[in-house]
Formats: structure tokens, C-alpha cells, sequence
């Protein structure tokens, strides 16, 4: 089975070709420009490929609703030239052949959950921490969507009280994204994630606000597995950091067999960050099989 895969992001789009076990047999990056000048690039990689199917996980916010008139559009993202832009339905009239559409994350959570570390489970949540915080959700073996689908990078966190930056996020003062996210760490400490790898307070408070949201996704969701993943989650030091705040902030509430053990309940991603791409393929499996 010859697939296309598409991980659609803000800043580039990373195509691929691949098959039904997760191989990934070509793959290229093109920037993100606007639609205009961006589809046609991606649509003459994936001519002539005779691809059966395509899956695009797609930086959002997106329409995942089928009966929607918009199924298949990027909506109300800030990138204002993909605003109501139809593209997975672009996709579908240039190469006539099935589109499986969903979030970047929940695209994660699906790679993860096919071929990586949630492998075998019932459940997972996917969270990615970089540029922004996006979440996906698998539960009861299927991706979880609603009136739209996941936003969990917008919860709503404590502020530590030591922490008097004002966060980023232009809609809320404490969510997790505008305290959390790479450009929070840059705008509060002056220097990118990556210089401050030794700055033991910056790690601290950067466990805090993943540690909380851990804990809401636990107590809401239910997940047998979170997996971090995102260029952030790059700083392996934060890992049990995070353990031990969640472990704290949860304070003997809850007592399953997963959580007896957080080094395998929170863990890193397991595909050599590929699980985008991957769940990719997924999604394209889905829906070819969805249309047979």
C-alpha cells in the first residue's frame, strides 16, 4: 500500500510517502507560506506518486466535523492567509483520492498509538510542548473530537507565585500555552529553551505548569499513557521533575497500577519525532479503509 502523509504546521509542511506498517519511504519540508504560493509545491510532490490515499495533520484550529459545510477547512487560525482555506478538500480534487483530515496532535497521538509507545493501550494523551501547546486524545481506541476537537493548550493553570511573567497568549493570561510554551520561556527568562538547559529555577517552573495540566488531563481523561513530545519536552531533565510535581500535586488521589509507576506513565515520545508523519499514514489508512 503506497500512502501520502502530510504534517501541515505553521511554519513548515513536512510531506512524506509511506506504507501501512509506518515506514516512511520519501519525505521533503517545505516552508509554510501562504496557500497561494505553499499547495501547489505540495500538491507536485505527491503527483505522480500514485498515492491511494493521503492523511494531513493539520495545525489548527480545523473543521473535523463531517456534517459541517466546512469539514475539512483551517478556520479561525492567526496565519490570516490560511483563514477558511479548504484543504483537505484542495487535496482531494487535485489528486482524487481519499483525505483523512485531523489535528497535528491528534496525528501524534495516532502515530503513537499505532506504531510507538501507546501501542497496545485503550487510551493515551499526546501533548506537545514548542512554539505552542497542542494536545491529542485517544480514548477507547478512537481519536476524541466534539463541537471541534481538543484545545487543551488554552486550560486554564495556577500561576506560581514566584512568576511575574504576564504570558503570551493574546486570549488568556494563564493558560498553559502562554506560560509554557517555548516563546513564554523566552519572553520570561530572555534566552531560548535551549540556552537555559542548566538553569535548574527555569526547569522548576516550567515542571510546574506541565505537572498541573498533567494532572486535569489525569483526573478528566482517564489515560492509560501521557506522552510529551515538542521541542521542549527535547529537555530530558524536565522529565522527572514533572513526575514528582504531578505526583505531588495529585496527592494520593487516585490509585491505579499506571500511575504505581510515572516513569511509564509520563513519558517521552518513542519515534525518533516522526509520530506527526506517521500518524499521518494512519489517517490515510483510515479513510481509504473508511471508503472501501
Amino acid at each position: 500500500m503506497k500512502l501520502g502523509a502530510l504534517e501541515a504546521g505553521g511554519t513548515k509542511m513536512v510531506c512524506a510517502i509511506g506504507d501501512e506498517k509506518g515506514n516512511i519511504l520519501e519525505q521533503i519540508s517545505i516552508p509554510t507560506e501562504t496557500p497561494e504560493i505553499t499547495i501547489p509545491k505540495l500538491l507536485s510532490f505527491y503527483e505522480e506518486k500514485e498515492i491511494e490515499a493521503l492523511g494531513i495533520g493539520c495545525f489548527g484550529p480545523i473543521d473535523v466535523n463531517r456534517k459541517s459545510d466546512t469539514y475539512g477547512y483551517i478556520t479561525t487560525t492567526p496565519k490570516l492567509a490560511w483563514q477558511n482555506y479548504n484543504i483537505a478538500g484542495a487535496f482531494k480534487e487535485a489528486l482524487d483520492v481519499p483525505v483523512g483530515f485531523d489535528t497535528d496532535v491528534n496525528g501524534s497521538a495516532l502515530g503513537e498509538y499505532t506504531w510507538g509507545i501507546a501501542r497496545g493501550l485503550n487510551s493515551c494523551v499526546y501533548m506537545t510542548v514548542g512554539t505552542g501547546v497542542g494536545i491529542g486524545i485517544i480514548s477507547e481506541g478512537r481519536l476524541v473530537h466534539g463541537m471541534l476537537h481538543p484545545e487543551g493548550g488554552h486550560m486554564l493553570l495556577s500561576r506560581s507565585r514566584e512568576d511575574t511573567y504576564q504570558g503570551f497568549c493574546p486570549f488568556h493570561e494563564n493558560c498553559l500555552e502562554g506560560l509554557a510554551a517555548g516563546p513564554a520561556i523566552e519572553g520570561r527568562w530572555g534566552k531560548k529553551a535551549v540556552e537555559l538547559a542548566g538553569e535548574q529555577k527555569v526547569w522548576e517552573l516550567e515542571a510546574e505548569y506541565i505537572a498541573q495540566a498533567l494532572v486535569n488531563l489525569t483526573c478528566i481523561l482517564s489515560p492509560e499513557r501521557i506522552i510529551l513530545g515538542g521541542g521542549v519536552m527535547h529537555q530530558l531533565q524536565l522529565f522527572p521533575m514533572i513526575r514528582s510535581r504531578f505526583r505531588q500535586l495529585l496527592n494520593g488521589y487516585l490509585k491505579t497500577k499506571e500511575l504505581e509507576d510515572l516513569d511509564t506513565f509520563i513519558v517521552p515520545q518513542s519515534l525518533d519525532d516522526k509520530q506527526g508523519i506517521m500518524g499521518a499514514l494512519k489517517l490515510g489508512m483510515m479513510e481509504l479503509e473508511r471508503n472501501t
